[in-house]
């Protein structure tokens, strides 16, 4: 009887590994639990073929991904959004300026920006110029001016 099974996990298992990943099981572990609830498949050779080909296209998509990010970094670096606010007594703001107002503004430019990517740790308060950074993916990030004046 075989000592050890190579597998393929279909999903994230705790202490084993991540989704499309290669794992040596006990046959008892892989026949109980991982195949029969899904998390797993025996890796035969049209499965290990099938996961190098989804690793590939996966790859690729990511590149592309990357490359269209890269270009709209590019173009939100050299941006400079400009918010008129009332102020009050000591250039103090009625409000604040949120990561939904900067998302309509940017919008407004033509630029397609979900809120959520911004991290803006808390809404400007304040007049004067501010960079915003804009997580695009992972590891393409783009920094975007707010110039918060009064009207």
């Amino acid at each position: 009887m075989a000592r050890n099974l190579n597998v393929i996990l279909q999903s994230d298992v705790a202490n084993l590994g991540s989704s499309g990943e290669l794992a040596k099981v006990r046959p008892g572990y892989a026949r109980n639990f991982l195949i029969p609830r899904g998390f797993a498949v025996a890796a035969s050779e049209s499965a290990t073929n099938r996961l190098a080909h989804e690793k590939a296209v996966a790859l690729v998509k990511y590149e592309k991904q990357k490359k269209e990010a890269g270009e709209l970094a590019q173009k939100l670096e050299g941006l400079t959004l400009k918010m008129t606010r009332q102020v009050g007594e000591d250039n103090k703001l009625f409000g604040a300026v949120t990561a939904k107002e900067i998302e309509a503004a940017v919008k407004a430019q033509g630029f397609d920006v979900d809120r959520k990517k911004m991290q803006l740790k808390e809404p400007i308060k304040a007049l004067g110029t501010f960079e915003v950074p804009v997580r695009l993916l992972t590891d393409v990030t783009a920094t975007l001016k707010v110039e918060v004046v009064k009207k």
